[in-house]
């Protein structure tokens, strides 16, 4: 991680008594504006904040536009899987997680009321890679085979199980096997510890560089997720307690100003533009010359919405996922999970046009 730019995660207990001064008018700012004003301070852990899916929130860092748009954020990452993140956020680590939205239904079931206010993504960005000699081709494929996800009960482990059920399988017809990401998850491939990993860019394109796996089933795509998961499903988000942002949404409103302004930026600029703004052991590393990162990120840019608006559909096409994997949400309102109030605000600040059609709250 880039050490001038993401805070450890050791730090984020710190960070948030920082937050919560800054929001209570405590005269001790994090940080200032170019003019010297104090600017709140606000926290957020990310589900593997060098991912490619990820990449909006520490983009927006590396342009400069959370300081712009008025909040100091100090950012983390979880070390190992896909759950820290949110748990970090529930438990009050953190003010924010930026992960997929379908852990603020997950949530609400569970009792604990959560929101998503800006959505960057309409695909999970995610492929799962098989090893040649596994012959997964499609869904029905999986049967009988050792599936790789980033942790037990992760996102991954879900949406493995979703992509499962297509094929008609049921969690008991294949085995699920905790990998984590990037290095491990390559490791594992090869070591035959697993057959097949859902994985994102770019641990895919290393992957396929080194032969070690292609890509069986794509849900990368606008297409692969329809295809694969029978429409739009918001995966990028950025979500938060309720309750906390109905208290601080002046703070809220200036980190969905900083997002929105970045995903505009992102769509109006190239893959190689996103590369050389981001943090360089982000795109070249051990796994991945900046050359592939680039191409990689050419290959899945479609997955990033242009203006933060939850996409039309997607909550049901989440909801459907839950009720598949066995979470019932029967009592979870559409309303309740989702906003785009924040978002609407922060297109008309910043004189921007929306092209994606937003979800409504009655049916997604």
């Amino acid at each position: 991680m880039n050490k001038r730019s993401i805070v450890a995660v050791a730090a984020v207990v710190s960070a948030l008594s920082l937050s919560l001064a800054a929001c209570s008018g405590s005269s001790t700012p994090a940080a200032t504006s170019s003019d010297g004003t104090a600017l709140p301070t606000a926290t957020m852990m990310v589900g593997g904040i060098d991912k490619q899916i990820y990449l909006p929130y520490q983009l927006a860092e590396s342009l400069g536009f959370y300081k712009k748009y008025g909040v100091d954020m100090q950012l983390s990452t979880e070390q190992n899987g896909g759950v820290g993140a949110e748990e970090a956020m529930v438990s009050g680590q953190v003010n924010f997680s930026g992960a997929w939205y379908i852990h603020a239904p997950q949530l609400q079931a569970q009792g604990k009321d959560i929101i998503n206010v800006v959505q960057l993504s309409g695909a999970p960005g995610e492929r799962i890679m098989c090893r040649p000699d596994a012959n997964v081709k499609t869904p029905a494929d999986i049967k009988g085979k050792k599936m790789g996800v980033t942790d037990l009960g992760s996102g991954t482990d879900q949406l493995t199980q979703f992509v499962a059920s297509k094929g008609g399988l049921k969690p008991s017809d294949y085995t699920t096997v905790a990998v984590h990401a990037g290095a491990t998850a390559i490791a594992a491939l090869q070591r035959g510890e697993a057959d097949c990993v859902m994985t994102t860019q770019p641990t895919v394109s290393a992957l396929e560089s080194q032969g070690i796996a292609t890509s069986a089933i794509d849900l990368a795509t606008t297409s692969g997720a329809q295809q694969n998961l029978g429409g739009a499903w918001p995966a990028a988000g950025l979500i938060a307690d309720a309750a906390w942002v109905n208290q601080h949404k002046d703070v809220v409103q200036k980190v969905v100003t900083a997002l929105v302004a970045t995903m505009d930026w992102m769509s109006t600029h190239t893959a190689q533009d996103v590369a050389d703004a981001l943090p360089q052991d982000f795109v070249q590393n051990s796994t991945i010359t900046k050359a592939d990162y680039v191409k990689a990120l050419e290959a899945d840019y479609g997955q990033f919405l242009p203006d933060g608006l939850m996409p039309a559909g997607g909550p049901k096409t989440i909801y459907q996922m839950l009720n598949t994997i066995g979470t019932d949400v029967t009592q979870v309102k559409y309303a309740t999970t989702f906003t785009n109030e924040y978002a609407d605000a922060a297109l008309k600040q910043l004189g921007i046009t929306p092209t994606t059609k937003p979800a409504d709250t009655t049916n997604g």
